[in-house]
């Protein structure tokens, strides 16, 4: 028999033979709605292993009593379809059985959307003409909505949108190439369809108005960026970005790189990482080519400062300025941006420092209010640079004029976002003193960047997972009122480490499932680095260890090269550890001298090295490891470590060790510990505040 393929952007199809998009195949009888849909669960989950019980989950609402039978009826149908030549009693090879349940082991090329995906991303790569072909042809694949009859059921949601968005991306990028072919006139009308039917998308006003200008229609491309103004502005409560005002601003100026059809504009905005389901591992879609992305970021910067080199103040001052916004916005986007992002801002701190205008420098610092939900810094030495920036900035405005306020309160909230982790006084005093000015002056914005500081030092102790739960209620109602999106999703991700620390899993998954729809909506795809986290803590936290384990690697993955080191490093070996702790599995031993390093644990390595110690014997030195622990730091991961060092000093024998953890961890004896991270969790609290054998 010739090998079956799968399409699923459409209704779902099987095919013995050719693609399923190009109808030379035989279409495979698949039964009935609930055979369609096991088929389709196993694709999104990607060649890895879905269990029953899962299965009965997302075809049922309420399972019948005889559900689990049922989808054994299911496969086995789907079975015969898929190898009607196997022998009977021999093994499947396509849809096997393992572990607990059942997985579709597909080749990459035989399912229409993982083909599409290469395809996207293979494009990048190519020359002009050949990518233009790539891009018409797998555009040609999809015969409706991704998953079209399960747009309905949760488990699909997540893999939809993010099919949908590929597709998006794909015509813009086709409408790129054509551009760069000089062939603008053929680009024009797939863009107006395309803006119809989706007028947020920024990148394709651009393009639009792009093409337009290049067919010597100038009005015609201002008309274009008035129209995308208005739709933003009326549909979604937003200003156009900086990429589509410089563009406007080149239009009037006719700067000379818009009429090179080979070069991509420096503007172009950078394609973000796409969001990804909870608990699934999703590929992700093709990265833009540096030339538009990350160096298109570096010549927007360069632009800047040159300006600022060759101009005399005024202007060099409103450029300055106008470089953070672009940071700022940059930033969002993750990976290469944020880490660019980052690099930038201080550089941009030190050239206003040298106007020796503290208005301005409080302006640049305080302009950066970019929403943070981890509590430990990416770039520590970056962030105490920063801090000292705006202390000397705070000195210089005197407290008592009310014109200094609102640059007063941004500065300390910036002090108390970037001090997060500390120990010191000074963080918890600059979260309360930004929170107090901002309330009185009564302005939403200042209000929710001074609710992030606050947030930031919410973690002095445990057992304030309460106290983060109403931070996160007042972020998403000040937020939805007042038109502020990303500190919407700010007050989500909040609400949803909260809920989890205090065990209610319903309000966690509500939370996430918002934040992951206004991700979707407007392109904030760090979001799903948290959410797909939370997913793998769900399953721990649920009793589903195996799962739990294999959602953390998936997840780890995703997090490589988001651009957030503070958050990834050490974070998978000391999510396993937790996860084997809680479960009562053996942790990895610690290797003998000469065995090669363990994988790097990061900050958390030494709450981690009594127990894999321990695991090799090598009792004497694990009493050493847990005698030199120090406190933790003062970040959403404290609970976790005081558990474990309770842990270690239990089963160590170490009553005092044993006492000074429990002490710590008493405050939060009601809740799950270490869930308050949104990311991992031990178990109950009071498992931990107890003698147990």
């Amino acid at each position: 028999m010739v090998g079956v393929v799968f399409g699923v952007l459409g209704p779902t199809v099987a095919f013995a033979g050719a693609g399923a998009g190009d109808g030379d195949g035989r279409e495979l009888a698949l039964k009935g709605p609930r055979h369609r849909a096991v088929l389709a669960r196993l694709i999104v989950a990607r060649r890895r292993v879905v269990p029953v019980a899962r299965l009965v989950e997302d075809l049922w609402t309420e399972p019948p009593a005889g559900a689990v039978g049922a989808v054994q009826t299911f496969v086995a149908a789907l079975r015969r379809a898929l190898e009607p030549d196997r022998p009977p009693r021999t093994p499947a090879r396509l849809l096997v059985t393992d572990g607990p349940g059942y997985a579709l082991r597909a080749a990459p090329d035989t399912v229409d959307a993982w083909r599409f995906e290469a395809a996207l991303a293979g494009a990048a790569d190519l020359p002009a003409p050949a990518a233009l072909s790539t891009l018409e042809e797998a555009l040609g694949w999809w015969r409706g909505p991704a998953y079209a009859e399960f747009a309905g059921e949760d488990w699909s949601r997540a893999e939809r949108a993010r099919l949908a968005e590929l597709r998006l991306q794909a015509v813009e990028r086709r409408a790129e190439t054509l551009l760069a072919l000089g062939r603008p006139a053929d680009a024009v009308p797939d863009l107006d369809a395309h803006l119809t039917d989706h007028p947020w998308r920024e990148n394709a006003w651009r393009l639009l108005a792009l093409a337009l200008y290049r067919q010597h229609r100038q009005g015609d491309a201002l008309a274009v960026l008035r129209r995308a103004r208005t739709v933003l502005a009326n549909q979604l409560g937003v200003d156009p970005s900086p990429h589509l005002r410089h563009l406007q601003s080149d239009i009037l100026t006719h700067a000379p790189h818009l009429d090179h059809p080979s070069q991509p504009a420096p503007d172009n905005p950078p394609q973000p990482p796409l969001t990804q389901g909870r608990g699934e591992r999703r590929t992700q879609p093709p990265q833009p080519a540096p030339d538009t992305a990350t160096n298109g970021t570096a010549q927007l910067w360069t632009q800047a400062a040159a300006a600022y080199h060759r101009t005399v103040a005024g202007g060099a001052r409103t450029r300055l300025h106008s470089t953070i916004g672009l940071l700022r916005n940059l930033a969002v986007t993750g990976g290469a941006g944020l880490a660019e992002a980052r690099r930038h801002r201080t550089a941009a701190i030190a050239a206003a420092e040298e106007f020796a205008d503290p208005e301005l420098t409080a302006r640049v610092i305080g302009a950066y209010d970019v929403p943070a939900i981890w509590t430990r810094a990416d770039d520590p030495t970056a962030a105490a640079h920063i801090v000292a920036a705006a202390e000397r900035t705070l000195e210089a405005l005197p407290p008592g004029t009310p014109a200094h306020a609102p640059a007063r309160c941004r500065l300390l909230a910036t002090i108390a976002l970037e001090t997060r982790g500390a120990t010191g006084r000074r963080g918890p005093e600059a979260a309360r003193e930004a929170e107090t000015l901002a309330r009185r002056l009564d302005d939403p914005a200042l209000l929710a960047f001074a609710l992030n500081g606050t947030f930031m030092q919410s973690c002095t102790r445990a057992g304030l997972a309460p106290r983060r739960d109403a931070i996160g209620a007042e972020l998403v109602e000040l937020s939805a009122r007042h038109g502020l999106v990303t500190y919407e999703v700010l007050g989500h991700l909040i609400r949803l480490q909260a809920r989890a620390a205090l065990g209610d899993l319903d309000a966690a998954d509500h939370h996430a499932a918002t934040a992951d729809r206004l991700a979707e909506r407007h392109e904030l795809p760090l979001v799903g680095v948290f959410t797909e986290w939370y997913g793998a803590l769900r399953l721990s936290a649920t009793g589903q260890p195996a799962a739990a384990e294999e959602a953390y690697r998936a997840a780890a993955t995703r997090l490589e090269g988001a651009g957030m080191p503070g958050l990834e490093r050490g974070l998978l070996p000391l999510a396993l550890l937790c996860l084997r702790v809680t479960h009562g599995h053996p942790v990895d031993p610690a290797p003998e001298p000469g065995q090669g390093p363990r994988p790097d644990g990061g900050p958390y390595h030494p709450w981690a090295e009594p127990f894999t110690l321990l695991e090799a014997g090598r009792r004497t030195e694990a009493r050493t490891a847990l005698s030199a622990l120090p406190e933790p730091s003062h970040d959403l991961l404290y609970e976790a470590c005081c558990a474990l060092e309770a842990e270690a000093a239990r089963r160590l024998g170490d009553r005092a060790a044993l006492e000074r953890a429990r002490d710590r961890l008493r405050p939060a004896a009601a809740e799950l510990a270490g869930a308050g991270s949104g990311l991992l969790t031990l178990g109950p609290v009071e498992r931990y505040l107890t003698d147990r054998r």
